[in-house]
Formats: structure tokens, C-alpha cells, sequence
């Protein structure tokens, strides 16, 4: 058949008129197109891209970010005017940014002081409001590691080992601890492992050998799980010191897997199909096999090899009463066996070869039962991106076998999913492809010199094109020295591998930059094994068919900043037109607005930093002494899981050692005072639970525990302690246990400020300023707390001293609530520092040496006008070595460019 048999539909410029059916339960090509286009027109994908400084990091550094928020072809977003950053550890999340979006883009930064950024491996992600509807999986995700050399000088190396024991595997882990010039041996440690909800699978202590190493064994308790368990120990240093080390276990339990992957889904008897392979090592990253594909005779019928990552290619012709079985051999030696997936007595599918530069060639292919019982039937294939159906045909099967190519001019560069149907709009087989274009904008860098002196001035100069063309674009642009921040480009996260490739793909993607900047003439053919064995999930044909939408409980936040509540009076009832008054004083900011018929009001288009204090006023209505102000909070995205774990580093001091001995030098030369001996001390206790007689019978250690230093930029402890909490979940203005939220005969947890029950509204009356100490019980011990109000787990929250004093009887007035005016701390913008860039005097150059940075030079804001040219001016640090400079962005049609230039300083 030729490819004028077939009808196309080219980006719903032709209309398909299909032919009547004779079923009545057929669905017609028009259908699925009107329905997925209805579909995306009612839910847009937005998506959010960070371009950081640098890819790992030590505390003491500042992560320096641009946001690019996008939709649909990449275009800047404006449908969201609010991205929000946050970035979490292994128990909760401790940071949270909102920034305000212009034209699709925003900057900001994370300051990683010491104390809050204990070393390892953190979480971070970026979304708008309208994403979190839809699966956090694809939100932008990314694993940042974190060393610390200036709370504790203790460096940690754990390894594992699996040995079996009465048949059974043994899984111990070794950690060897050091400090500089010394091994710490004969020291005690305590342990304990907690699984993904915080809980404690089990605990120990141990002391340290003359080597410095401590052996624990993981599954002691054999009915516990070890999957993103987390592994945390702590070693006694003397004069009451301690260091606390955290790490991740799934690399510890995890076993050499094949898994193989059928193109179009599933092998059909009697059709040739190629078959994705992809194996993993225990840690879960790609690992080099080879082996043969046998069938119950002992008959070899393929032979397979990993080309890339450990994954390959190979084609098998299933036949009648044959099984099959690949026999893989790992680098090591080690034979094992695995089946082969199962094979359809009858079926069609889906084949697309992506080898021609110009076309997608696709082919259906039926076996002998399928085409006999299907014969004349129709059958659509739909190929969409982002989306966006940018191809659409029907034919009927009048020969088991059928080809024909596909432009590729119809597709944008990025994923397309190419889906088969039947005449009743079911999925039969599903294929993704990447076309790669290579329209991608002309945008590089020139140095005004090749090589260049320690804390010389350097001129970069930026030119942007597309088709030759200058363009107007939005960039940021990052300089670092490679010598104290080596890493691997393959595995660098790009505004191309993020934007294009992994933010389309729900999954883990080992070294996306490769499929990119390689050199390897391999490099497409192994992009498409990847494409073999992905799935594309965003869109679902068969909800889209059936109807079935997401949810929407968040709406797109374009009025920028709201502060949205109601108005009753005190009997509980919604007050009509009411006059509503807000100010913020710090901000010298005035709005006025009425409320609905339902008593509800808003303030939209506010501009205010974080932690603002807001007043808003009921007076100017009739009888205003007899209403009451109530604000509706904001709701704030929970921990969800790393997706990008695998990248989790466990060793981070050998790792990172180069910049981290760095960040050691950076603060020993800002911190003269090293050492201040103190002979007598007075400790000042800390307040706990014990402090209160209606809590004293707790466990004497709590689950979980947040200090007051991780509250100091919390505006509402209503808003922020949910997000804070590990495995703590809110509804109905109740705090849950996350594992219990789907019982149906859940019991919510009891909040203790004091020692005094409180509704967990009440927390709405305190700011992180307020904060002492939260503890966090899963069991009530002896004190029948549980039994007693009905509940089940115990928040208890200690707030600072404040100084006693006599107070006027006018104080007293001001400290009763009125409830027709109300203040509270809002949370505005996160307020961005500039990137600080030293400049130098060639005459007055000083002490050489004490420049240690690694960012040499951060800039969010850089710009091409119309010539499509820009540039801009920073001085060197004292390191000498490669210098390395990133400019990513895009311009204003959704076109993407990035280039890199390194240069020398000697």
C-alpha cells in the first residue's frame, strides 16, 4: 500500500470525514481528535525548567536559579504568573520560594547556611499551582547533593555486602569514619534505619574498629523492607560532641534485573518484532550484558548485547508451541536466566523505524488470526507531541502487512507518540519516538582572549540566531571553576534534556545530556533503544475517550499575589457587599474590594515580600463591631518522592572532595576565631514535652523533632508545620498520619502548644517566630492521650518564653482579638539577593589566594535585543586551571539554546 491510501490530518487543518460503520459502538478518527484537542485546549501542559550554577553543592554556597515556565511548543507561559521552588531532605521540606513569573521566566536562590543543610542528598522541584492538578512526577525534579566540612569534620565512606546465609541474604553495611590527619577508632556510634514514612525498621549501637569502621547488619529484621529506607548514625566525638551522617540503602538491597521491552507492547505469534532490553547493576544504573535469546528446544534464536547503558536491541520471530528464555552474562561472569515476555496467539502491531532523516517509516503487521477475524476493518494512527496531534490517518486492513513513511517535517523536535486503534477507539500498540530537528537556536559565546590571568577581567560576548536570523531571548548564564566543581556532562540536566526529553517521560533517565552533546555516531540509534523502553503516560487516550479528567482543585495563578476569605457576622452568616479594607504597612499598600453575594472576597495583583504583616478591616460597614474576618490560607505542595534517586550520591565526601577541601578553606578564612576553650560551662536545657505534667508520661524520645532554627522564615505555622511533618498529612483541617488518610476509621492527630489541646486551627494565631520546639509522638506512651481524645498521634509544639511584665489596661485592649479586623504574617515574593561579582584593580590586586569561588560569575537577566547580540563583564577568582561558561534560555516563540565555553586561566 502506498501512503495516498490513507487520510492525513495534519494539525486539525483537514477534516476526516470517515465512512458509516456498520457497528455502533465505533469510534471515528474525527472524534479522537476533537476530543483530544477539546482535551488539551481544557488542560494545558505547563511545565517549569531551573537553570542552576552549578550541579552539586557545599553548605555555606548559594544555589543561584532561573525558572523557565513554558507551555504548550515551549513558548514562555502565560498562563501561570506564580512558580514556586522548594527544595526537601530525607524527612521534610525545608525551604519553600515563591517568585513572581514575568514573561515566562523568574530567578531567585537558596542560601545553604550550615546549620539547617546537614550533608546529603536533597530534593528539589519547581511547579506552578496549575501543575499540581496532575502528577507531581512531572514537575521539574532534580537530586542535589550537599557536603558539609563546616558543621562536622567527620568524612564517611559506606560500602555494602550481601553474603548468604542459611540461605538467606545477609545484607551488612561498612562505614569508615575519619577526620583530617586522624582515624576515628574505638568510637561509639548509634544507628538506627527508618523507612519511608519515618518509621524505625530497627536500631542499634556498635563501636568503630582501629580502622575506623563499623559493620551493621541491615536486615536484622527480616519482615522489614529496606526500599528507600534510610540508614542514620551517629558518632561520638568526645566533649559532648556528635556527628550525625544519613544514608540512602536502596543501592544496598537492590539486585541485577533484565527487563525487556516488546515494541508496540506485547510480541504477537508469528510477527517479526524487535524486543528493548535494559539491564540495571544493585544500583539501579545501567549495566553492560550480553547473552541469547533460546527457545524450549535449546535453539538459539537471537543473540543480544547492551549498546549503551545496559541497553540493546535485538528482533525475534515468536512461532507456534515455542517458549523462550534470555540467558544473560553480567561483566562479572554471573549467568542468570529470565523469561521472556508473554506472546499473543493473535494481535496487530505497531513498528516505526527512526533511521531515515527524512521520514518515519511505520509498519503494521497482523498475524494469520487476527487479519482473518479483522479483515476490512478500520484502523487510525494518531501521532501527537506535547499534546498536539500533528498527524492523523485511517485504512483498512486489507493485507496483514502495511507500510508507509511519515514525514518528519509534520513533527516538532521532542517526543512524539505514535498510537494504533482499532474502529472502536482502543489503543492496540503504542510507539514513542525522538525527532531530533536540530532547529534548536544558534546561540554561543566569545571570549574577548583564550587565556586569561587569576582575577583578570573577562568579556563575553553572546549572539543569538534562529535560521540566521538574530532574535530577541531571555538567558541565563553561569561561570565555574571546573577545577573544584568536576562532573560528568553526560549527566548534566539541561533546558534541552529537561524540557525536551525528561519532563515528558515519567521516569528515571540515566545520563540524559548524552543523547545530546555526543560525538558518537551510535548516539541516535541508542536515543531510540531509551525511546524503546520509556512509556509516555501525560496522555491517556482512554480517558480522553471516555471522559474521565483530572481533577482541577487549583486554578492558574494569573492575578499574581490573592489574599481571598469571607466575611460573616457573629452568628455565622455570610455578609453581602460587604466593605473590606487591606494594608500592609511595611509595603505602604492599599486595596479596597466588596464582597459577593456569598459573603466571599478577594485581593488580587498584590506585590508584597515574604512574611508580611497584613491588616485587613471590616469597620467601614453597619455594625461592624458584630462581624468576623476569616482568610482562606495557602495550601503548599508536599514531600512527594525523589524520582531522580538513583543520582543520590552516598559517598558525597570522596565525591565531592575537591570542593568541598574548597568550602573548608573558603570558611577557615572567613572565621579567624578557630578554637575558644571554655573551662566551666553552664548548659541551658532545652524545653521538651517533660516541661508539661499533661505530657510528661510521652515517650521520652519523640519520632520526629524541628527545632526553631528550621522555622525562622515560616509566616503561618498553620501553613508551614504540615509541609515540615514526615509522613504528616492535612484534611479537614486535621493533622493525619499519611498512612492512615485512606482509613476510613482514621483518627486525626492531637496538637499540644504548651501542653495545652489545641484545634489545629489555632495554629493559625502563631509564626515561626514563635516556635521553640515541635515534637512529634506516633505513640501516647502512658499518658492514654490517645485513648482520652479519640485521636491517634501527638504534635506537641513549644513556643519561646516571652518576659513577663505589667501591662496597661489599653495593652490589654489591643491584645483582644477583634474580629472585624484581622493581622496577620502573609506570605508575599521570596525576596532575591543579587549574584555579588568582585571587581578588581590591575593596580591594587592585594593578597592573591583568597578568592576561592566556585561561581565565578551568576546572571539571570541577560538579554539580546534585535541585532541578537549582548554582552557582558566579570572578573576571574584566584584559581587558576579550565573555566567554564553555560548560557541556556530561550526567545519568545519557544525556540531553546544552549551553548558552553571553557576557557583557561593561568
Amino acid at each position: 500500500m502506498s501512503l495516498k491510501k490513507i487520510t492525513l490530518v495534519i494539525f486539525l487543518t483537514t477534516c476526516l470525514i470517515a465512512p458509516a460503520f456498520a457497528q455502533r459502538d465505533t469510534v471515528s478518527l474525527n472524534t479522537i481528535i476533537t476530543k483530544t484537542a477539546k482535551f488539551i485546549s481544557s488542560f494545558p501542559i505547563e511545565k517549569v525548567y531551573l537553570h542552576l550554577d552549578k550541579p552539586y553543592y557545599a553548605a555555606g554556597d548559594t544555589i543561584w536559579f532561573k525558572a523557565y515556565v513554558t507551555l504548550d511548543k515551549h513558548q514562555p507561559s502565560a498562563l501561570s504568573n506564580i512558580v514556586y521552588v522548594d527544595i526537601a531532605n530525607q524527612d521534610s521540606l525545608v525551604k519553600i520560594l515563591k517568585l513572581p513569573v514575568v514573561n515566562g521566566v523568574a530567578h531567585g536562590n537558596i542560601i545553604l547556611s550550615p546549620d539547617a543543610y546537614k550533608q546529603g542528598n536533597y530534593h528539589l522541584r519547581a511547579y506552578t499551582a496549575w501543575m499540581r492538578n496532575f502528577d507531581s512526577d512531572y514537575f521539574y525534579n532534580k537530586n542535589i547533593a550537599i557536603g558539609n566540612t563546616i558543621q562536622a569534620n567527620v568524612n564517611t565512606n559506606i560500602s555494602f555486602n550481601t553474603t548468604a546465609v542459611a540461605g538467606k541474604p545477609k545484607v551488612s553495611a561498612a562505614i569508615s569514619y575519619k577526620q583530617p590527619g586522624e582515624v576515628l577508632s574505638n568510637k561509639k556510634v548509634n544507628w538506627s534505619i527508618s523507612n519511608a514514612n519515618g518509621d524505625d525498621i530497627s536500631k542499634g549501637k556498635g563501636t568503630t574498629d582501629q580502622n575506623g569502621v563499623l559493620n551493621v547488619v541491615l536486615n536484622e529484621n527480616a519482615n522489614a523492607s529496606l526500599k528507600n529506607a534510610i540508614l542514620t548514625t551517629s558518632i561520638e566525638l568526645g566533649n559532648r560532641k556528635e556527628s550525625l551522617n544519613k544514608f540512602p540503602l536502596n543501592s544496598a538491597i537492590a539486585e541485577r534485573d533484565v527487563q525487556f521491552f516488546p515494541e508496540g507492547g506485547e510480541l504477537t505469534l508469528g510477527v517479526r518484532s524487535k524486543v528493548a532490553f535494559k539491564a540495571v547493576n544493585t544500583n539501579g544504573l545501567g549495566i553492560n550484558v550480553k547473552g541469547t535469546i533460546t527457545d524450549n528446544t535449546g535453539t538459539v534464536v537471537a543473540n543480544l548485547e547492551s549498546q549503551h547503558l545496559g541497553m540493546g536491541v535485538f528482533a525475534i520471530l515468536p512461532e507456534d508451541a515455542k517458549t523462550y528464555k534470555a540467558n544473560i552474562t553480567f561483566p562479572d561472569g554471573v549467568s542468570t536466566t529470565y523469561d521472556m515476555p508473554r506472546i499473543k496467539p493473535a494481535g496487530i502491531t505497531l513498528a516505526v523505524f527512526n533511521n531515515d532523516p527524512e521520514n518515519l517509516n511505520i509498519k503494521l503487521s497482523a498475524n494469520d488470526p487476527y487479519f482473518k477475524a479483522n479483515q476490512g476493518k478500520m484502523y487510525y494512527i494518531v501521532a501527537q507531541s506535547g499534546g498536539a496531534i500533528y498527524f492523523a490517518a485511517q485504512t483498512a486492513l486489507q493485507t496483514p502487512n502495511y507500510s508507509a513513511p511519515i514525514p518528519k517535517s509534520k513533527f516538532p523536535t521532542g517526543i512524539v507518540q505514535l498510537t494504533l486503534f482499532s474502529e472502536r477507539g482502543i489503543a492496540l500498540s503504542e510507539r514513542i519516538v525522538f525527532i531530533k530537528h536540530n532547529d534548536m537556536l544558534n546561540l554561543s559565546l566569545a571570549a574577548d582572549r583564550k587565556t586569561y590571568s587569576i582575577r583578570q577581567k573577562v568579556k563575553l560576548s553572546v549572539s543569538a540566531k534562529n535560521n540566521a536570523l538574530p532574535v530577541e531571548g531571555e538567558f541565563s548564564v553561569s561561570v565555574i571553576d571546573e577545577s573544584k566543581v568536576p562532573f560528568d556532562e553526560n549527566a548534566e540536566t539541561t533546558i534541552m534534556t529537561n524540557l525536551l526529553l525528561t519532563s515528558d517521560i515519567k521516569g528515571y533517565i540515566e545520563k540524559p545530556n548524552y543523547y545530546f552533546i555526543s560525538k558518537d555516531e551510535n548516539a541516535d540509534a541508542n536515543l531510540d533503544i531509551l525511546m524503546l523502553t520509556q512509556g509516555y503516560r501525560r496522555i491517556s487516550y482512554r480517558n480522553i475517550l471516555t471522559g474521565k479528567f483530572p481533577q482541577i482543585y487549583l486554578y492558574p495563578e494569573q492575578q499574581g499575589l490573592e489574599i481571598a476569605g469571607m466575611l460573616r457576622n457573629n452568628t455565622g452568616m455570610p455578609i453581602s457587599k460587604g466593605n473590606l479594607r487591606l494594608q500592609i504597612p511595611g509595603k505602604n499598600l492599599y486595596a479596597e474590594t466588596m464582597t459577593d453575594m456569598t459573603g466571599n472576597f478577594k485581593f488580587p495583583k498584590l506585590n508584597f515580600p515574604d512574611s508580611s504583616q497584613v491588616i485587613i478591616s471590616a469597620r467601614n460597614n453597619p455594625l461592624s463591631k458584630n462581624l468576623m474576618i476569616s482568610v482562606t490560607g495557602d495550601s503548599y505542595q508536599s514531600a512527594t518522592k525523589n524520582i531522580n534517586a538513583l543520582d543520590e550520591v552516598a559517598n558525597i565526601d570522596s565525591s565531592f572532595k575537591t570542593l568541598l577541601d574548597n568550602s573548608k578553606k573558603q570558611y577557615e578564612n572567613l572565621h579567624i576565631l578557630k578554637e575558644v576553650v571554655i573551662k566551666s560551662t553552664s548548659l541551658v536545657k532545652r524545653p521538651t514535652h517533660n516541661d508539661y505534667g499533661s505530657l510528661s508520661t510521652l515517650p521520652m524520645m519523640a519520632d520526629q523533632e524541628l527545632r526553631r532554627e528550621r522555622f525562622k522564615d515560616c509566616g503561618n505555622l498553620f501553613q508551614c508545620l504540615p509541609s515540615m511533618l514526615l509522613g504528616v498529612s492535612v484534611e479537614e483541617n486535621n493533622l493525619y498520619f499519611t498512612k492512615n488518610i485512606s482509613n476510613q476509621n482514621r483518627l486525626p492527630m492531637q496538637v499540644f502548644v504548651n501542653g495545652s489541646p489545641v484545634d489545629f486551627s489555632y495554629l493559625g494565631s502563631l509564626t515561626g517566630l514563635d516556635v521553640e520546639n515541635v515534637e512529634v509522638f506516633k505513640s501516647d506512651g502512658f499518658s492514654n492521650i490517645n485513648k482520652n481524645y479519640q485521636t491517634d498521634g501527638i504534635v506537641s509544639i513549644i513556643t519561646k518564653k516571652v518576659e513577663k511584665s505589667k501591662i496597661t489596661f489599653a495593652q490589654l485592649q489591643d491584645m483582644l482579638p477583634k474580629g472585624n479586623l484581622l493581622t496577620y504574617n502573609a506570605q508575599g515574593y521570596s525576596v532575591s539577593r543579587e549574584f555579588y561579582s568582585p571587581k578588581y584593580d590591575p593596580l591594587k590586586q592585594g593578597a592573591f589566594g583568597g578568592d576561592l569561588r566556585s561561581t565565578i560569575f551568576w546572571n539571570p537577566k541577560v538579554k539580546t535585543d534585535k541585532t541578537g547580540i549582548t554582552s557582558f563583564e566579570f572578573f576571574n577568582s584566584d584559581g587558576k586551571g579550565n573555566y567554564r561558561a553555560t548560557i541556556e534560555g530561550m526567545d519568545a516563540d519557544g525556540n531553546l539554546g544552549r551553548s558552553v565555553l571553557h576557557y583557561t586561566v593561568k
